[in-house]
């Protein structure tokens, strides 16, 4: 995968709680970033379905089926 550069600004508190825990993982601070934020994507990929999933059971979210999707797209499966 590409590596993109980001320049971020952190509170002194947080710059320093990386840098300790870095530290004693004996890790970069790139990989502490890298993990926590994988770590913070797949839970709220999990708010995210629960959202969807609240949405679809109050009507406030129709679902269609796949078929008609097709269908209407064109597209022969």
């Amino acid at each position: 995968m590409a590596t993109v550069k980001k320049l971020l600004s952190l509170d002194e508190g947080i710059a320093r709680e990386l840098e300790n825990v870095a530290d004693a993982l004996q890790k970069t601070q790139k990989e502490v970033v890298e993990n926590a934020l994988d770590f913070y994507f797949d839970y709220t990929d999990t708010v995210v379905a629960d959202k969807i999933t609240k949405e679809i059971k109050s009507g406030d979210m129709k679902v269609l089926d796949a078929n008609d999707v097709y269908k209407e797209l064109g597209i022969e499966i």
